[in-house]
C-alpha cells in the first residue's frame, strides 16, 4: 500500500467548496479518502458551474465559520476523523480591514474559527491519531499592505500551527500548516485579473508562475501522509520560491 493511499480514512475540508480548498479535497478523494467539505452556501448545488468549484463525489455541508455557536453544537455525520484542513479564509480591498467591521470580520473567519474549529474536532483527531492542516499564507513571512488584518490572521495561524503541534504532539495529533503563494482564485482576482499586477507578481516568483490548486495539495498529501510522521508545528511554504526575495 502507498504511503499516499487514504483509503479507509475520513478527511474534513473546511473551505473545500472552492480554490484552494477543493483542490484539497479532491486529491484525497482521488486517493480514497471519504472526504467532507464545508462551504458558506446552503447546498452544493448553489456552487454549479462556479470555477474552481467541484463538489462531485463530495460530501457537503454548509456552514458559517463566524456562527461559534453553531460550530459548537454542530454534530458530524463522520463517527471518526483522520484528516482536518483548514482552508477557510477571506479578504477585504478598500482599506476596509482598517475599520473595525472589516478588521473583526476578517480575524474571525481567518484565525478565531480557525482555533474553534482545532478544539472543535481535536477529540476525534486525538482519538485517530490524525493531522490538522493549516492554510495559512506566504503573506505571514511579509506584508499585505492595504491588509492588516489578513496579514496579521495569517501570521497568527503560523503561530498557532507551531503551538498546537506542541501541545496536542503527545495524544498522537499532528498540527502542520501549508503557506500558499499566488494562486488563482476568488480571493486573487485583484492581481490576477489586472495585467499589470499579475505581471508584476509573476516577476516575483522565481518559478514564473503561479500555483494552482494542486500544488498546494499534494503538499497537503505529504503533510498528512506517514511520509511526514516526524513532522510537527511547521508550516510549509508551497510558493515557487516567491519568500526567497
Amino acid at each position: 500500500m502507498s504511503d499516499l493511499d487514504f483509503s479507509g480514512k475520513t478527511v474534513l475540508v473546511v473551505g473545500g467548496s472552492s480554490g484552494i480548498g477543493n483542490g484539497i479535497a479532491h486529491a484525497f478523494r482521488d486517493r480514497g479518502a471519504e472526504v467532507h467539505v464545508w462551504g458558506t452556501r446552503p447546498s452544493a448545488a448553489d456552487y454549479a458551474g462556479e470555477e474552481g468549484s467541484d463538489l462531485d463525489g463530495l460530501h457537503y455541508a454548509c456552514m458559517d465559520m463566524t456562527d461559534f455557536d453553531a460550530l459548537d453544537a454542530y454534530v458530524p455525520p463522520f463517527a471518526s476523523l483522520d484528516v482536518l484542513v483548514l482552508c477557510q479564509g477571506t479578504v477585504q480591498y478598500g482599506r476596509k480591514e482598517f475599520e473595525r467591521d472589516g478588521w473583526n470580520h476578517v480575524m474571525d473567519v481567518n484565525i478565531n474559527s480557525v482555533m474553534h474549529a482545532s478544539t472543535k474536532f481535536h477529540p476525534l483527531l486525538a482519538r485517530s491519531k490524525g493531522s490538522l492542516i493549516i492554510v495559512s499564507s506566504i503573506v505571514a513571512f511579509g506584508t499585505a499592505i492595504g491588509n492588516p488584518a489578513y496579514a496579521a490572521s495569517k501570521t497568527g495561524a503560523v503561530g498557532l500551527c507551531r503551538t498546537l503541534g506542541a501541545a496536542w504532539a503527545g495524544e498522537g495529533i499532528r498540527v502542520n500548516g501549508i503557506a500558499p503563494g499566488l494562486v488563482d482564485t476568488k480571493l486573487t482576482k485583484v492581481t490576477t485579473e489586472n495585467e499589470k499586477r499579475r505581471e508584476g507578481a509573476l516577476r516575483a516568483i522565481p518559478a514564473r508562475r503561479m500555483g494552482t490548486p494542486e500544488d498546494m495539495a499534494g503538499a497537503a498529501l505529504f503533510l498528512a501522509s506517514p511520509l511526514a510522521a516526524y513532522v510537527n508545528g511547521q508550516t510549509l511554504a508551497v510558493d515557487g520560491g516567491m519568500s526567497l526575495g
